[in-house]
């Protein structure tokens, strides 16, 4: 959340390149820290408390750069395609992380009964991959990053849309991944080991609904804006279901209705924002929005778990409110923006 914007504007400032092979390798050595935390915890007899201290650093660190990883990377798509094809490409990015989020759980799932902290290292491998391919395929050569740091503001009405639409859907998606688990105990009354197995199947149906309608968007003609409008309806309707699920699989299937709606989302916000600004000031934007969607992960759980006292099924009332109201966001709003970015340039 704190350094999505900054690490986006020292992109445009001094390129693509640079920041992301920055961010990629901090989070390969974040990763190691952290792989040696839960070594020492396990095999050292480190003491608790300098255990999770050494763990909360970490994963602080790999935070720290991963927001810079995924602002930079929407941020290059911007640059290199023209507007009605940056929806489709970044949903591409989010297809690849729809797809990590399948394989990473089963890749746990089949080293952690070998060793508990193997997933760690092998998992830690994959960053080292990744500053090894950017370096050798990133251009060399970019003809903004030497230009002024620019002044687009948080406030930025061209991007109040788009900010508001990721504060909103990573605010769900963080709410129903946190209720979960305690809705197959409460709501449908199943024991610990089958509750927590519901959890997962149903985390699991979330990646492949996402990598699948994430994957349709490639291959739809949509604006952006009919995207989030029919992307958050649809979401709406699955996460209002849950509170008719009865059972772990109608669960399942209204996890995946919700997420297939919030795969349409997702990219579309980010190239909304990307459309929205100058070519010098993409970083900045894409970072707004990843600012936003931090904000969400954060007040998320939170207030996921204050609504859940209220009643099980109150947090997905909620969440279908609100992706509600991002569907019908009211036209002559959208235009009102329209019209202020135009001037703005004209200016």
């Amino acid at each position: 959340m704190l350094l999505a914007r900054p690490w986006g504007t020292a992109s445009d400032r001094h390129g693509r390149r640079v920041v992301l092979l920055i961010c990629t390798s901090g989070f390969f050595i974040s990763y190691l820290l952290l792989c040696a935390a839960v070594y020492a915890g396990l095999s050292m007899l480190a003491s608790t408390t300098l255990t999770f201290i050494a763990l909360m650093i970490a994963r602080g660190a790999i935070g720290a750069f991963y927001a810079g990883v995924s602002t930079t990377s929407l941020a290059l798509v911007a640059d290199h395609l023209p507007p009605e094809k940056r929806a489709s490409a970044m949903a591409s990015i989010g297809a690849a992380s729809a797809a990590g989020l399948i394989a990473g759980p089963a890749l746990a799932g089949a080293l952690a009964p070998v060793n508990l902290s193997l997933p760690l290292y092998a998992a830690a491998i994959l960053p080292l991959l990744a500053v090894l391919i950017l370096g050798v395929s990133l251009p060399r050569a970019e003809s903004h990053a030497a230009l002024a740091r620019s002044e687009m503001q948080l406030q930025d009405a061209r991007i109040r849309r788009p900010m508001a639409v990721a504060f909103v859907a990573m605010f769900s998606v963080a709410v129903a991944q946190i209720t979960v688990g305690f809705y197959a105990l409460d709501r449908l009354k199943l024991g610990s080991n089958e509750a927590a197995s519901a959890a997962g199947f149903a985390l699991t149906a979330v990646g492949v609904a996402v990598l699948l309608s994430q994957l349709a968007v490639r291959k739809l003609a949509w604006s952006p804006t009919r995207l989030i409008r029919v992307g958050c309806l649809i979401a709406s309707v699955g996460f209002a279901s849950v509170i008719l699920a009865t059972s772990a699989p109608l669960l399942w299937t209204s996890y995946f209705v919700a997420a297939a709606g919030m795969g349409l989302v997702f990219p579309s916000f980010s190239a909304l924002a990307a459309n929205s600004v100058e070519p010098t000031q993409q970083g900045a934007a894409a970072g707004s929005v990843g600012a936003a969607q931090g904000l969400g992960m954060v007040i998320g759980p939170l207030a996921g778990t204050v609504v859940y006292g209220i009643a099980p099924f109150a947090p997905y009332i909620v969440v279908a409110v609100v992706l509600l109201a991002c569907a019908l966001w009211p036209e002559e709003r959208i235009a009102r923006d329209v019209i202020f970015r135009t001037d703005d340039r004209s200016s």
